[in-house]
């Protein structure tokens, strides 16, 4: 592959609203859409020795849905998965605090 970096940009192209919101999905007269958080990377690097190489990866995360019953429309979040990105947050968010208050103890 001559040039690997201008593949994986091409691929990467697709990921977007799609990645993000999935396919609406009627049930008993419901409309749900479901909404993820999702991140993705990608690298590559060319050797003219040794060849080329790259790889990429990615995340997604359920965060809720849009439900719509009629004119009403609302968000239901997937309160598993808040509470798990939350936690990282919060121990972060935390241990900065606990160390800015050190510093302003000195």
């Amino acid at each position: 592959m001559p040039n690997l970096a201008l593949e994986l940009g091409k691929q990467s192209a697709s990921l977007g609203v799609r990645s993000v919101y999935g396919e609406q999905q009627d049930v008993d007269g419901v409309r749900v859409i479901p909404v993820a958080i999702s991140w993705s990377g990608f690298g590559a690097g060319e050797d003219p020795e040794r060849g080329c190489g790259g790889g990429g990866g990615g995340v997604a995360i359920p965060v809720g849905a849009y439900i719509r019953k009629g004119d009403d429309l609302r968000f239901e979040p997937n309160l598993v998965s808040l509470v798990a990105v939350g936690i990282p947050f919060v121990w972060v968010a935390g241990r900065a605090l606990s160390r800015v208050i050190r510093a302003l103890k000195r």
